[in-house]
């Protein structure tokens, strides 16, 4: 009888250290979830080689906007530093990501590119290292703001120079707009007062 009830507790005692580990090891209900990012656990390198990190940007609106100097668009930028200007005081910056990804347009090494753009627009938005926004080297910064996996948004893809990304105060993308429009264009500036 003493064996009976030896084995018959060891047999519960087991079955309850079995249970107590499956439950530790099972993962919250959240196994199909896609995880979305923020633009805030990014960090890149700025035209002059320091280090950019998206975090310093919290709570503010932010476009991202892939350009060039050699491009039909390139006098965007007098419109992009227009509106930086304007909004910049009240939470909003422009990120500039030179990229020669389109019709090699954006030749220039980093000093040249920063150059360019002081001496013809002159910029004072945040411009960044040239990076490539599309292909197998895109950079990671463009992979985010591609891939609904990453954004939650929408899968995208860069069309040509000067597309703009709008992310939200908690670094989120919510909107992709056209290469061609006006980074004035009254559902750009009705975004950044909204």
């Amino acid at each position: 009888m003493k064996k009976l009830l030896f084995i018959t507790w060891a047999v519960v005692l087991f079955s309850c250290q079995n249970q107590a580990q499956t439950n530790k090891t099972k993962s919250p209900k959240t196994d199909n979830v896609m995880t979305k990012e923020t633009i805030y656990q990014y960090k890149v390198e700025d035209l002059s080689g320091k280090t950019f990190d998206f975090s310093s940007l919290k709570g503010k609106k932010i476009m991202i906007v892939n350009t060039a100097s050699k491009c039909g668009l390139t006098p965007q930028y007098k419109d992009l530093e227009a509106i930086y200007k304007q909004y910049k005081d009240k939470g909003f910056v422009i990120v500039g990501f030179p990229a020669n990804n389109f019709a090699s347009q954006e030749p220039g090494t980093n000093e040249e590119i920063g150059a360019f753009c002081q001496q013809n627009y002159g910029v004072t938005f945040p411009m960044m290292d040239k990076v490539s926004v599309k292909g197998d080297d895109m950079c990671e910064i463009y992979k985010f703001l591609t891939q609904k996996s990453k954004n939650g948004l929408q899968d995208s893809e860069v069309e040509w120079n000067f597309q703009k990304y709008l992310i939200n105060e908690k670094g989120e993308l919510v909107k992709v707009i056209k290469p061609r429009t006006l980074p004035t264009d009254s559902e750009i500036v009705n975004w950044i007062k909204g």
